[in-house]
């Protein structure tokens, strides 16, 4: 038996929140294998098979952050230091990289980043290259997804819910400085 069981809510590489339906044994190719049985919350038409044995795959399932770690990353969103890596190349490595991982405190420093950077090239008139607005997105698409989930809010309600979050921590600390 695997580390994981039916019922439980894992994040699953860039699919992202997923229900473990069951873990039933199947003939896949010819093999007969252990497999858990993903059912993404927010694409319930679309099931995933990944073998119990095969651990990259399994490494892919990572548990869900809690409300109070989600509110901890909110918190320190604006204390968050980017840096843009100006190199395509390895910028693009470096996302591929951040999404595969599965750390969200990467995933915020890398939206962050790109969503600076955009507003930086909008003031010379120019557009974010196309890959770089894809890796801010499936971020997005990530993290908005699992805040929704523990948080119990729809994904469209997660970006003003962390402005909300980040104005009154704001608010707080201007009032404390002016005291």
């Amino acid at each position: 038996m695997g580390q994981y069981k039916t019922g439980d809510t894992v994040l699953y590489s860039t699919h992202g929140i997923c229900q473990i339906q069951e873990q039933v044994r199947r003939m896949f190719g010819g093999e007969s294998r252990e497999y858990y049985v993903l059912k993404p919350v927010y694409a319930p038409d679309s099931t995933i098979f990944v073998p119990v044995e095969n651990a990259a795959l399994v490494a892919k399932m990572r548990r869900i952050l809690s409300a109070a770690e989600i509110r901890a990353l909110i918190q320190a969103m604006p204390e968050e230091n980017v840096a843009w890596l100006e190199d395509e190349t390895q910028r693009k490595e470096r996302c591929r990289q951040i999404l595969s991982s599965g750390d969200r405190a990467a995933m915020v420093r890398m939206i962050k980043a790109i969503y600076e950077h955009q507003k930086a090239q909008q003031k010379k008139g120019r557009r974010l290259h196309l890959s770089d607005e894809r890796y801010m997105k499936e971020a997005e698409k990530i993290l908005y997804e699992e805040f929704a989930y523990v948080l119990h809010i729809s994904p469209e309600q997660v970006l003003p819910f962390i402005l909300e979050k980040i104005q009154v921590e704001e608010k707080t600390e201007e009032g404390a400085l002016a005291k």
